[in-house]
Formats: C-alpha cells, sequence, structure tokens
C-alpha cells in the first residue's frame, strides 16, 4: 500500500496549516487538476521565501500547476486545506503591482517559504463552487474565490486499497456537503 493512502500521514501533513483554534473535521486523499493561487501583498520576493515588507512593494503572486497531482484536502469549521502529498513543480509569477491610493492591502506577517501558498483557504472567501458527478464515482469540484484563485480538484470514490484511510467515504461526503453550501 502506498504511504499516500493513509490517514495518519495525511493527518501530519494537514496539521501545520491548521489556524489556531481550528480542529480538522474531515480529510481525505484528492487529485489536483489545475489550480490556480492568486495573492496581492506587501512583501519580497528572497529565493524561494516570502519576506514581510510593510513599506516595500505591492505584489501580486500567482502560483499555479496544470497537470494532475496528489494531494490531501481539509476542512475545519471555516478553512480548506490542501497540501500535496509529493513535492511537485509549480508556476510562480510575481508582478509589482499599483494598487489604487486608500486601497487596503494585507501585509505578510512572518516568512513563509512558497511551498506555502495555497494551503490555507477562509471558507469565507469562496465565491462560488461547483461540484459535479465525475468518472467510476469520483467527484469534480471547482472552486472559484473571491481574489481570483481558481482550485480543479477530484474527489475519488475510494480511499486507496489496503484500508490505510477508513473514513475516506464519509469525510468525503462532509466535504462536498460543505462546500456544497457555496454553490451559486
Amino acid at each position: 500500500m502506498s504511504s499516500i493512502f493513509n490517514e495518519n500521514n495525511m493527518i501530519q501533513s494537514l496539521e501545520p496549516y491548521l489556524p489556531r483554534g481550528e480542529t480538522l473535521t474531515a480529510g481525505i486523499h484528492g487529485v489536483g487538476i489545475e489550480t490556480h493561487v492568486k495573492l496581492v501583498l506587501k512583501c519580497i520576493v528572497d529565493d524561494d521565501r516570502l519576506i514581510p515588507a510593510p513599506h516595500g512593494p505591492v505584489l501580486e503572486i500567482n502560483k499555479s500547476k496544470f497537470a494532475k497531482h496528489d494531494i490531501y484536502i481539509g476542512i475545519t469549521q471555516n478553512y480548506l486545506l490542501l497540501t500535496e502529498c509529493e513535492k511537485n513543480r509549480h508556476l510562480y509569477e510575481f508582478n509589482e503591482v499599483t494598487v489604487p491610493e486608500g486601497t487596503d492591502v494585507p501585509e505578510l506577517e512572518s516568512t513563509i517559504t512558497l511551498d506555502d501558498i495555497g494551503t490555507c483557504f477562509p471558507l469565507a472567501d469562496i465565491q462560488n463552487c461547483t461540484i459535479k458527478k465525475g468518472w467510476m464515482g469520483s467527484v469534480n469540484c471547482v472552486i472559484t474565490m473571491k481574489n481570483g484563485t481558481t482550485l480543479k480538484l477530484m474527489f475519488p470514490k475510494l480511499g486507496g486499497v489496503g484500508g490505510g484511510m477508513p473514513h475516506h467515504a464519509e469525510y468525503r461526503e462532509a466535504i462536498i456537503a460543505k462546500l456544497g453550501t457555496y454553490s451559486a
């Protein structure tokens, strides 16, 4: 059995990204079909890190992946969490932007790695979520966030072979139900 299909490994992968006060309600193995994460922050880029810069430039940061990849999908009371099962490469774009006077631009609170971008999304930021039946019992989900981030995910019917994810069916339905509340 692959270590990817292991509930303990999934929990260990998602836990570091849990916001303070939140607990993991459900988590499954899924497939990232295509992801495009967009952020606008006051920060500077240094190699593979984003560093806070309260008086620095405003950067539009885009992190994209256009190939299927194994991910863990978790949900808390207020957040959607995504982590990769294995290290993957992504396309990064950094553009300095000018924002209109009086526009509030979030400041980065602490240094983060590029890998940490796109791991935690407030459910309140979901603009729309489209859920459709897929092939062989899978469910396809397209999430559009208010900031332009898009996540195309697939929730497999089964959680792998060997019984490493005994709660997959139950947790999958819980995640689908929660995301379904954001359908247009």
